[in-house]
């Protein structure tokens, strides 16, 4: 019984270690954009989860400045290959 639970736990904390890689890999974009820098992604009203289902940033701190935006890209250096 004890062996069976272990594999169980190996192969659940190997599907977590490769989601969290890819999600690791996949992050592309941020939502640090400087207030007068930002491209309106929403609409006058707009909420956060509105904001968010349409893959954009929401920050109303600033006035003045579209508080539904869209995110900056961040520039992903190719992942040079290890040698051993």
């Amino acid at each position: 019984m004890a062996a069976m639970e272990n594999k169980v736990i190996c192969a659940l904390v190997l599907v977590s270690m490769l989601a969290l890689g890819t999600l690791a890999e996949a992050q592309t974009e941020t939502c640090t954009v400087a207030p007068r820098e930002r491209q309106n992604c929403g609409f006058p009203g707009v909420t956060p989860s509105q904001c968010a289902n349409k893959g954009c940033c929401f920050d109303n701190t600033v006035r003045g400045v579209p508080w539904c935006f869209y995110p900056n890209t961040i520039d992903v250096p190719p992942e040079e290959e290890c040698e051993f």
